[in-house]
């Protein structure tokens, strides 16, 4: 194999490594509404059920801190907003080994350790690293847990994802190999990442799934049109949606100006995020101001706020690694959305087109489209 068909390789899995935890919130954070003040009051944080598994109302998608939205940030740096998130209330961090590769596990489980028994970490394998491409055969997934309970310093990983569906695999493999994971109690729930309604069904019946996670946003509502909320809803499984603020777009400080490093940032390569694209989807931004307006509160946290009132079983998982942006993102529970308002927010975006796909081409290969 030549160094380009290498650096091709490499790339994929770089790449790869997006494929959940919603990350965003990359630019500065402008606060609140213009000439208003954020209500002083806080909402106490919630819970949730997650399936059967209980866990805060607002995730923290933990991978931005270790890759893919610029270098790594300082390991303090990093440690601290993990331990803040959990001093808010955040019970659910989200992970994975290909986040880095492996680093950000490692943070996670250092910064979570000193409460470890108060949280559920959810992590996820699939990936044959450092340089491979799709890997669920069962043999490989006995070996690689063994690697993340050791990164994340735990005898238990509390959900287990297949990050991207494996189509040399069948499903009722992977499926019975975490089956047996939890009667060893390595594993306590199995979960699957960009799965189609199909995959869901025939997974469940061999382990029944906790949750399902994929992007899902107002900027992006294909799992309302594929049948994945309709099964997740049908058979008890809780959803959990990366991207949240459509990869950090909706949070206001992104635009057609906005220069993305091609080596470090991997919307660099998504149609989306490119500068026509950012530009013909301001009236989104538009729109969300308009509402933060009225709720004296931000873009990203109406945009939180309309997600987590879809339903009761859907838990967003915003990450960041600044703290500011990390108490915005939280101050979403503070956000009362009325029917009036969801009404409004809905028929103002059924106007609105949004222009560039979710991923680029490479990405959606692996994205489990089965019908």
């Amino acid at each position: 194999m030549d160094s380009e068909e290498n650096n091709s390789r490499r790339k994929f899995i770089l790449q790869s490594a997006l494929l959940s935890a919603g990350v965003m919130l990359a630019g500065s954070s402008q606060g609140f509404a213009e000439n208003k003040k954020p209500h002083k009051e806080s909402s106490k944080m919630k819970t949730r059920k997650l399936g059967k598994l209980e866990v805060s109302e607002i995730g923290a998608g933990c991978m931005s801190i270790s890759a893919n939205y610029g270098p790594p940030a300082d390991k303090n740096q990093g440690i601290k907003v993990i331990r803040t998130s959990y001093e808010e209330g955040v019970t659910f961090f989200d992970t994975a080994e290909v986040y880095g590769p492996y680093i950000n596990e490692e943070l996670v489980g250092e910064a979570l350790a000193p409460f470890r028994d108060k949280i559920i970490i959810a992590t996820k394998f699939g990936f044959d690293l450092p340089g491979g491409g799709l890997n669920s055969r069962p043999e490989h997934i006995r070996k690689v847990v063994e690697g993340s309970l050791r990164r994340l310093r735990t005898d238990h990983i509390d959900l287990y994802y297949q990050h991207r569906v494996d189509p040399k695999v069948p499903i009722e493999d992977v499926a019975g190999a975490i089956k047996n994971l939890i009667k060893e109690g390595k594993v306590l729930h199995f979960g699957l990442s960009e799965a189609s309604a199909k995959t869901i069904r025939r997974a469940h019946a061999v382990q029944p799934l906790t949750a399902i996670q994929t992007e899902y946003s107002l900027m992006e509502r294909s799992a309302e049109h594929n049948g994945v909320l309709k099964v997740c809803e049908e058979l008890g499984i809780g959803f959990v949606p990366w991207g949240p603020i459509g990869m950090g777009y909706m949070s206001g400080q992104i635009d057609a100006n906005t220069k993305l490093d091609s080596k470090m940032d991997l919307r660099s390569g998504f149609d989306r995020f490119s500068p026509e694209n950012l530009a013909a989807n301001a009236p989104i931004i538009a729109t969300l101001r308009k509402f933060a307006n009225e709720k004296y509160a931000t873009p990203a946290q109406i945009a939180l706020a309309w997600l987590m009132m879809q339903k009761p079983w859907i838990v967003p998982i915003p990450g960041t690694r600044n703290l500011n942006h990390q108490n915005e993102n939280l101050g979403a529970i503070n956000v009362q959305l009325t029917p009036t308002d969801l009404s409004e927010i809905e028929t103002a975006f059924s106007k609105i087109k949004v222009h560039g796909g979710r991923m680029n081409e490479m990405q959606m290969q692996v994205v489990d489209q089965t019908v």
